[in-house]
This record gives structure tokens, C-alpha cells and sequence, in this order.
């Protein structure tokens, strides 16, 4: 039983890098990300994916649909692909961030450090893992594109790596990039990582 799994980001808003976006409303994409979700449908066009399911976030919902629109697919949203819930870090600034020393503490041990009134890195891994795990047990055989956030994909990749949740820092996973994997009842390989469409 061997599933592939295309793990997408979404493609960069505005002012990503300016701020924690996290779960705010409003977060969409820009022209410049709009032009990014269309460069990286038409790379995956020549893939053979079989679904696609997103984020309930509006930047993962619009790189999504642009990925399901080339492939002539729908795209099904899952709870379990959402951003970490950075609590009440959402919306603000990372310069701010840097005065806060419960950040600091955050980016330093995530296994142990809960985000203020979120939840911890390890909850991120628990939910993508299981979402993961449900749909390989029905879709043997297939590749299925999901489009999620950086450290979601971050926590997924450690998890199948065998790395403990606090080297998440060791790896970059860029905006609309694809990073591989192929997961089965033998366990896992990366095949690719933060592969980029710029």
C-alpha cells in the first residue's frame, strides 16, 4: 500500500514575511501571488493527481482552486491542513514578535511551548499525520496534492524523516513549493523537498 502525497504551500500574499498571517480572515493573494498559484498549477499540469485537498484558509483555498483548475479537479478542504492556531500572535508583526519572550521560547523548544491560547507544534503534527493516514488507507495507489502552510508541511516532513519536532528549523519550505512523499505500510521516503516554481 504506497500513497503519494504532493505537499503544496500556499503562494505568498502580499506582505508575507511582514507578519503572522496564522488563521486571520481577509489573507488572500496578491497579483503576484495569483501569478505564482497559476506557475505552479502549470508545473503539476504534467502529474498525475488524483485529489486535491486544502486548507480552509482563503491563500490556500485561491493556490488550491488555481492547482484543481489546471488538473481538471475539485478541491476538498480538511480542518486538518489549517495554519497552526497562533492564538493572539495572529495579525502581528514579527519585529513586535521578537520583543515577546514566550516567542522566543516558542521558535526555540516547539515540543514543549504552546502558542498563547493555540495549540503546540506537536497538535500541528497529530492532525496532519492523521488526516494523512485516513486518506492513504482509502486512495492506495494514488497521489493526492494537499496545499497547507509551512510548518504544517514542516511537521509532516519531520514526522516521516523520523526528526524530533524541534528541527523544524533545519529546512525551508518556500511559497508555492512542492515537497514529495510516498508513504506505505513500509514506512516512508522523501523524494523531494521545497521544490520551487520561481
Amino acid at each position: 500500500m504506497t500513497t503519494t502525497f504532493l505537499l503544496l504551500r500556499h503562494a505568498a500574499h502580499d506582505n508575507v514575511g511582514g507578519y503572522l498571517a496564522g488563521r486571520m480572515g481577509g489573507v488572500v493573494l496578491g497579483e503576484a501571488g495569483r501569478a505564482q498559484a497559476d506557475r505552479l498549477a502549470r508545473r503539476l499540469r504534467v502529474e498525475r493527481i488524483d485529489a486535491i485537498v486544502a486548507s480552509p484558509r482563503e491563500r490556500t483555498q485561491q493556490t488550491a482552486q488555481a492547482v484543481a483548475a489546471a488538473c481538471g479537479l475539485p478541491v476538498e478542504t480538511a480542518e486538518e491542513l489549517d495554519e497552526i492556531d497562533f492564538g493572539r500572535w495572529s495579525g502581528q508583526g514579527f519585529e513586535a514578535l521578537q520583543q515577546d519572550p514566550l516567542w522566543q521560547r516558542w521558535n526555540a523548544v516547539r515540543s514543549l511551548i504552546r502558542t498563547p491560547g493555540g495549540e503546540t507544534m506537536l497538535d500541528v503534527q497529530r492532525r496532519v499525520l492523521g488526516l494523512m493516514e485516513r486518506l492513504a488507507a482509502r486512495q492506495d495507489g494514488r497521489c493526492i496534492a494537499l496545499v497547507s502552510h509551512a510548518d504544517v508541511i514542516k511537521a509532516a516532513v519531520l514526522h516521516h524523516l523520523g526528526l524530533a519536532i524541534d528541527a523544524w528549523p533545519r529546512f525551508d519550505i518556500a511559497p508555492a513549493s512542492i515537497t514529495r512523499l510516498e508513504v506505505g505500510d513500509w514506512g516512508a521516503r522523501l523524494l523531494g523537498l521545497n521544490e520551487t516554481v520561481d
